[in-house]
């Protein structure tokens, strides 16, 4: 295999469920040795969350589970045991990063905080993912992805102005919290190479929420500035066509309002009625009754084309427009594959699936992938002999409850 950009970072992965392995599949995917340490029996929690493959509720068919951990080595190991600890410092003389996402206070309480494990390896950097982050008076609060992103700011002004707030789908800002988390911890670790000294990475969720490019930076920023706080349904306004509509399969999305609606119109073959000058008055595009006037001839006209006659159309006369997918048609598109962006792996539990891939290109230390996500234990014996421990070893550790 060819040379990857992360290969000669070592980490021991002690996250469990989104946030932390997300950070931490990022490493392994370009290459790091991420060494996953999961309690004995019972293994990350993210292993009892679905989908699970065939609907067969099993820890080792989460494909959440299987996909946050590709890359990734997996053995287990208890750290409230006295020997179970003994080994984790052993493992940390060999390690470059530690990643964790255990509530603040859980290290300090093993004896195994920065603080305890810096001396053991100065060089050591330690990510450390928490709700609220390691200090302040919320430190020890518990939080929710929503209660993350509607304390970031941005949700008071997501939905339609008449109903309560909206949150993006599913857990797009915990996932985002792992990747700011990744992008903190490289920094980290090759300020460690160049400064000779090691470093504690301090993420909070709220915080990488609260500051991201998404609205949320932009509105705190308006908001220092003007005291404006944006409410819901104003980011579009009564401009024209800005929105969703229903076509011939499925639905379309469209904002090309504003100076940019005669191109909206010569998608649509420049029909007379829209050539009358009503339309391009500087008031036409705040004009609700004109808006609503245009949408019903628009919806007319998606309602006779497939979404991707739409998007092609649109992409040529310049508007910014694309197809709304379902997840059968993400999977066909040819961008997606002529681009490889999709990869099949074969878990011994599942066989083959196909996942997505890579999260971006690099030509001369591409990303890879080695191994599926690990079974409970998978690598024990192979990562604890490296270790210098014998079978005999690994066979009292066992039977002790530390492996």
């Amino acid at each position: 295999m060819a040379q990857q950009a992360l290969s000669d970072m070592k980490v021991i992965d002690l996250t469990h469920y989104i946030a932390g392995p997300a950070c931490t599949k990022l490493l392994a995917d370009y290459g790091a040795d991420v060494i996953k340490i999961e309690p004995p029996g019972v293994g990350d929690g993210a292993r009892n969350m679905g989908p699970f493959y065939k609907d067969d509720p099993h820890p080792e068919k989460s494909g959440l589970f299987m996909y946050l951990n590709t890359n990734k080595r997996g053995i287990t190991l208890n750290l409230k045991s006295a020997m179970g600890k003994g080994i984790f410092k052993e493992m940390v003389k060999r390690a470059d990063v530690v990643v964790e996402n255990f509530k603040p206070g859980v290290m300090e309480r093993l004896g195994l905080s920065y603080a305890d494990i810096e001396t053991i390896n100065p060089k050591l950097v330690m990510t450390s993912i928490s709700n609220f982050g390691q200090t302040g008076p919320y430190r020890d609060y518990k939080l929710t992805e929503l209660m993350a992103f509607g304390m970031g700011g941005p949700m008071h002004s997501k939905g339609d102005p008449e109903r309560e707030p909206l949150k993006y789908g599913l857990t797009v800002s915990i996932y985002h919290s792992g990747i700011v988390a990744a992008t903190a911890t490289m920094i980290a670790f090759y300020g460690s190479r160049y400064e000779d000294m090691g470093r504690h990475v301090d993420v909070s969720i709220l915080e990488t929420q609260a500051d991201t490019v998404d609205g949320r930076l932009s509105a705190l920023v308006s908001y220092q500035y003007s005291g404006r706080v944006t409410p819901r349904g104003s980011i579009l306004g009564a401009q024209y066509p800005a929105g969703t509509f229903p076509c011939a399969d499925g639905y379309f999305r469209i904002a090309s309002g504003g100076p940019r609606f005669s191109r909206a119109v010569e998608m649509m073959g420049n029909p007379p009625e829209l050539l009358d000058p009503k339309w391009y008055t500087p008031q036409a595009p705040g004009d609700p009754a004109l808006k609503e006037e245009f949408e019903a001839y628009f919806m007319e006209f998606t309602l006779q084309h497939t979404k991707r006659e739409l998007f092609k159309m649109g992409q040529e006369t310049g508007n910014l427009s694309a197809p709304f997918y379902s997840m059968d048609e993400v999977y066909d598109d040819p961008q997606y594959n002529e681009r490889g962006f999709f990869t099949e792996v074969d878990h011994p539990m599942t066989g083959k699936v196909r996942y997505p891939g890579r999260p971006f290109i690099m030509e001369k230390t591409p990303w890879q992938l080695r191994r599926p996500a690990p079974l409970l234990g998978q690598h024990n014996w192979e990562v604890y002999s490296e270790m210098g421990y014998a079978k005999e070893d690994l066979v009292m550790l066992r039977e002790t409850g530390t492996i």
